[in-house]
C-alpha cells in the first residue's frame, strides 16, 4: 500500500525584517567610522605640511593657518586679524607681534612691487612718447598734439589748433591726415591696444550734419580709426572707438581758445597693467614727471 506524502504548510517568517534592519545599522556604523577617521587630523603632520607649503611659496607661515569664517556672524564686520581668534589667544605676545610684523612686511612688499611695475610702465610709455615726438618734429607737427600719461596709458590728443577737423564735420583735413600718418608707423610697431576717443567742444549749438554732438564725436573717432586700420593695416582687434561728445574737455571751457582745443580726437595707448597697479601710474608721473612729457602737455 502506497504511503501518503504529507506536505507541511509553509509558515510566513515575520522576523525577516530584522535582517534588513541589521544590514542598515551595520552600514551606518561603517559610515560613521569612516567619517570619524577622515575628521581626525594628525596635528604634527599637518604642521609639517603647512611649514613646507609656506617655505615653498615664500609666504609667512601664518598666512596658511586655517580657521573658521572670517565673519563672526552673517552680516558682521570682518575680523581684525587673519589669525584665527582661538589660535591668536593661545599665542604668546611675542608670537602675535611677529605675525603682525610679517603680515605688514608682506603688504609693504606687495605695494612696492606694484609701484615698481607702475614705474616700469611709465618708463616704457615715455619711450613710446619720445618716438612719437621725434616723428612729429621731423615733419614740423609737434604743436598739433598734446600728450599725457595717466591710469589709462599714453594719451595722444589731436588738437585742432591747426584745424584737424573743420567745424561740424568729421573728415580729417589735409593737415590732420598728415598728423595721423606721422603717428601711425610708431603706433603700428607697438603691441598695445589703441582706443580712439572722439570729442566735440562745448559750444551749445546743434551740429549741422548730425543729430547731436555725440554722433559727431563718434564719427570723428571712427574716421581716425578707419585711417589707422585701412591705410596703415593696424589690426582691427587692437582698435576700439569711443564717443564723449562735449563731456570731457581737455582745457577749461571758460579759457580763451579752449573751444578749438577741446574739439579733438584722443589716441589712447592702453596699458595692460592690472587695475590696482594702473591706479599708481598717475602717482608715479606726478612724483617724477618726465621733462619731455611735460613739454608736450604745455
Amino acid at each position: 500500500m502506497a504511503k501518503k506524502r504529507v506536505i507541511e504548510e509553509e509558515h510566513d517568517n515575520h522576523e525577516r525584517w530584522l535582517v534588513t534592519y541589521a544590514d542598515m545599522v551595520t552600514l551606518l556604523m561603517v559610515l560613521f567610522i569612516v567619517m570619524f577617521a577622515m575628521s581626525a587630523v594628525d596635528q604634527r603632520k599637518f604642521n609639517e605640511l603647512k611649514s613646507g607649503l609656506a617655505a615653498g611659496f615664500g609666504q609667512p607661515e601664518a598666512m596658511l593657518d586655517g580657521g573658521a569664517s572670517i565673519l563672526e556672524q552673517p552680516g558682521s564686520a570682518a575680523a581684525e586679524s587673519i589669525v584665527p581668534q582661538a589660535q591668536a589667544a593661545d599665542m604668546a605676545p611675542e608670537a602675535r607681534d611677529a605675525v603682525t610684523r610679517a603680515v605688514a612686511q608682506s603688504d609693504r612688499l606687495q605695494e612696492q612691487r606694484k609701484y615698481a611695475d607702475a614705474q616700469a610702465e611709465v618708463s616704457r610709455l615715455e619711450e613710446v612718447l619720445e618716438r612719437l615726438q621725434k616723428a612729429l618734429r621731423a615733419h614740423g607737427l609737434e604743436n598739433d598734439v598734446r600728450t599725457t600719461i595717466d591710469e589709462r596709458g599714453l594719451v595722444v590728443s589731436l588738437v585742432s589748433r591747426h584745424v584737424v577737423f573743420a567745424p561740424n564735420v568729421a573728415n580729417l583735413t589735409a593737415r590732420g591726415q598728415k598728423v595721423v600718418d606721422t603717428l601711425a608707423p610708431v603706433l603700428k610697431d607697438i603691441p598695445d591696444k589703441l582706443q580712439i576717443d572722439g570729442h566735440t567742444n562745448q559750444v551749445k549749438v546743434k551740429p549741422a550734419l548730425y543729430p547731436t554732438d555725440w554722433e559727431l564725436s563718434a564719427a570723428r573717432a571712427v574716421t581716425v580709426l578707419r585711417r589707422l586700420g585701412e591705410k596703415w593695416r593696424i589690426p582691427g582687434q587692437r582698435l576700439t572707438a569711443s564717443a564723449f561728445g562735449h563731456e570731457r574737455p581737455l582745457v577749461d571751457p571758460s579759457k580763451p581758445g579752449s573751444q578749438a582745443v577741446n574739439k579733438r580726437v584722443d589716441i589712447v595707448i592702453l596699458t595692460s597693467l592690472p587695475a590696482e597697479t594702473r591706479e599708481l601710474i598717475r602717482e608715479v608721473v606726478d612724483k617724477d614727471p618726465d621733462p619731455g612729457a611735460q613739454g608736450a602737455q604745455s
